[in-house]
């Protein structure tokens, strides 16, 4: 049965359709207004609040909490200096991906580790052997994403210090109306933004305090859809959709290595040992990763062809569909499948994220996606492009 958060005295009045999904046992709200593209507008173009508390956040603490983190992380964690934060992903024995999430260095010895999966048991299995603890922080601490490219000014008039200085994944401590909180240069959105991690039994005043100050500036939050929308356009994978971890995967098939889902980037062989190098080393001796994540853009003119051949007005995707699609090459053989797909409202074009055969991930190539009409399937257009679809300056300055 799902609860809500630490702010949801907060945002339940303002769910007037009471559209709530779940995540990891907490009611989260779908939408807020009668449709996202006021939430979306929000992200892009002014401030948003998005309620993340439901993430799994444990705290890593002692003389080898560093030796920890760099057992079971990909990157290299002896370069992750106090203040900074890491995205990595982290595999099993076989290479295969188990999540991905955020590390923050909060002292010469301690960490904050984010997760969309629960880790405490996978923590504690490789923490055998030495001096640490590992804290289950995930319900004590509340977490709030402030995003957009008023998100700057908006936590800088409720915390009353400058946030120019504050680089892209780093962190630091701070207070509003008298709360600590700590604040991190991350967030899911592909834009400028922060979240803001504060104790749960301060949530509901921290949340009153960046709504005043926000007020100048538009602020309003916004929901899941809004925010799937804003991470396709952005081309951030989201756990069992983009890729299965290989704690559920049924078969082999399912179980996706770092280069596979567009991390081999994040993967360091130079570093000690970790857990899942020497089968990343097996892959990469043998070739590299046999599939790879990329991005598409789907052809308009082709799925307005199919609208009209059934004298129907053409319909774009409101929301990001994530189920899974066939793409076919251009001689009509099925050679992977779309994970996620949606319209830019930005872009203009629909856009997707496809798992594909090594051979296919050249920008440019030329593919066909099947595609739905009226319950008659048809096929479309779909031609590799660099990903992120939407790469704003801003979210790095």
């Amino acid at each position: 049965m799902s609860v809500g958060t630490a702010f949801h005295s907060r945002t339940e009045p303002h769910n007037r359709k009471m559209q709530w999904r779940e995540w990891s046992g907490y009611f989260a709200a779908s939408v807020y207004a009668d449709f996202h593209d006021i939430e979306y507008n929000a992200i892009r173009e002014q401030a948003a609040l998005i309620d993340v508390s439901p993430l799994y956040k444990y705290e890593i603490r002692g003389r080898d909490a560093e030796r920890l983190v760099d057992r079971v992380i990909t990157r290299d964690a002896t370069k992750l200096k106090v203040g900074q934060v890491y995205y990595t992903p982290w595999c099993d024995e076989a290479g295969k991906v188990v999540d991905d999430g955020t590390i923050h260095r909060l002292g010469s010895a301690s960490f904050r580790w984010t997760a969309a999966d629960p880790q405490y048991r996978w923590l504690k299995m490789n923490a055998s052997g030495l001096e640490v603890e590992v804290e289950d922080i995930s319900e004590s601490t509340a977490a709030l994403a402030l995003q957009g490219p008023l998100s700057r000014a908006v936590l800088e008039a409720a915390t009353g210090e400058s946030f120019i200085d504050l680089r892209y994944f780093r962190r630091r401590a701070a207070t509003v109306a008298g709360i600590a909180i700590d604040v991190s240069r991350t967030g899911y959105t592909g834009d400028l933004g922060y979240e803001l991690w504060v104790a749960a039994d301060k949530a509901v005043e921290l949340w009153d305090a960046i709504v005043a100050a926000g007020k100048p500036y538009g602020i309003r939050p916004a929901g899941m859809i809004a925010l799937d929308v804003v991470r396709l356009e952005a081309g951030l994978i989201l756990l069992e959709v983009d890729y299965t971890s290989a704690r559920h995967a049924m078969n082999s098939e399912q179980a996706y290595s770092p280069g596979e889902i567009g991390l081999g980037k994040l993967v360091d062989f130079d570093k000690g040992d970790f857990v899942g190098r020497r089968a990343l080393l097996d892959e990469r001796r043998a070739g590299g990763p046999r599939r790879r994540l990329v991005g598409l853009e789907i052809s308009w003119p082709d799925i307005d062809a199919m609208y009209n051949a059934r004298g129907l007005p053409p319909s774009a995707p409101a929301v990001v569909d994530r189920s899974a699609i066939p793409l076919f090459d251009t001689g009509g053989r099925q050679v992977g499948r779309i994970t996620s797909h949606g319209w830019s409202p930005i872009l203009k074009k629909p856009i997707a994220l496809a798992s594909v055969p090594a051979f296919f991930e050249r920008p440019g190539t030329r593919l066909q996606a099947e595609w739905t009409v009226e319950a008659r399937r048809g096929r479309v257009g779909a031609t590799v492009v660099e990903t992120p679809f939407l790469d704003l300056q801003r979210k790095r300055a």
